[in-house]
């Protein structure tokens, strides 16, 4: 069967591998669309250090079931599904503490071992997640989404709160998303006035883009002189990791979903002055799946506005080399696989 391989920084190209053969407790899935990640961007620039090489990318997955090894399982061959790409354990001490997104040993597909830009895959059952009525495009964007809610459910964000969000990209927008679904004051912080656009067709109540505005007078202003009640960090620099410890209220919530790359040095007089809670956020849970597909099926997201463009297989090594060459213009690429 044909598959995408990185084969090292900089070089991809269409081969073949050995089709999958599902084991006992899973499913082998027909893969139909895959959606592209900056980890897939960093794994082709060679600037992910969790790869090994040659790799197959891929896990923004949208799939049809083709073989079901499951007695207990109600999937069946045809239906429609995304999943989650992650593996746990269960025995470090996230996953005793049943927090099996953050688990010491995880292996995502398409990052420490391949992924799913291949004709097909084989799951374990409990990884597969059914989502009635929503279209390829909608299925891929499902697994990104879920980094965004899973950082909002981690700053506990209800409907009585003032949500900052730094950064609209790809992850930054699930956060977006997944205030906006909690009735949040929703405020969307980034340079780029495209995907503040996008942010607020995601369900920003406010938008500054913090190159033209004023940030720490338009966030005063925006709550009362008060400072957002919660922060979300999704951009990974020192200037929001930093920024998002100023602005924040007093007794407020910081989230950080970004890797900032570079050494951050903070003001520590503000943690404690503060009373701040400073929280990590990695992966997603069952729960923020489900949570994102009931968001979908509403209709509540922008998937057309989101996708930059759909791209068949045979292509998907050019679109990663234009992506690579102008990483600014792209906010999502997926790939038409079967």
């Amino acid at each position: 069967m044909k598959a995408l391989f990185i084969q090292k920084p900089g070089e991809i190209a269409v081969g073949s591998t050995a089709a999958p053969a599902p084991k006992p407790g899973e499913v082998l899935l027909r893969v139909r669309m895959i959606g592209l990640c900056g980890s897939d961007l960093n794994t082709f620039r060679g600037k992910n250090p969790m790869v090994s090489f040659p790799r197959i990318p891929g896990h923004e997955i949208a799939a049809t079931v083709e073989e079901v090894k499951d007695s207990g399982s109600t999937l069946k061959p045809g239906m429609t599904v995304t999943l989650s790409p992650y593996t746990s354990c269960g025995l470090c001490a996230s996953c005793k503490r049943g927090r099996f997104n953050a688990c010491k040993s995880n292996q995502t597909l398409g990052v420490q071992r391949d992924g799913a830009l291949t004709d097909f895959i084989s799951v374990p059952t409990p990884k597969i997640f059914v989502a009635e009525g929503l279209n390829l495009e909608e299925l891929c964007i499902v697994e990104p989404l879920t980094v965004g809610f899973h950082a909002i459910a981690r700053g506990r964000v209800t409907e009585k709160d003032s949500v900052a969000i730094f950064g609209c990209g790809a992850i930054g927008l699930g956060a977006v998303a997944a205030s906006a679904f909690r009735n949040a004051q929703t405020i969307a912080i980034d340079v780029d006035d495209a995907k503040l656009q996008i942010a607020r067709e995601a369900g920003a109540t406010h938008t500054i883009n913090d190159r033209t505005e004023p940030l720490h007078e338009k966030l005063q202003e925006l709550t009362g002189g008060l400072g957002p009640d919660v922060v979300i960090e999704a951009v990974g620099i020192p200037a929001t990791y930093t920024a998002a410890v100023e602005e924040v209220a007093f007794t407020g919530r910081v989230v950080y979903i970004g890797y900032a790359k570079d050494v951050v040095t903070y003001e520590t007089r503000l943690f404690v002055q503060k009373e701040l809670d400073i929280l990590g956020s990695r992966n997603a849970s069952p729960e923020d799946f489900a949570e994102v597909i009931r968001m979908l099926q509403q209709h509540r997201f922008p998937v057309k506005s989101a996708i930059t463009r759909v791209v068949p297989f045979d292509d998907a090594p050019a679109a990663f080399a234009d992506w690579s060459s102008n990483p600014a213009v792209v906010s999502k690429i997926m790939v038409r696989v079967n």
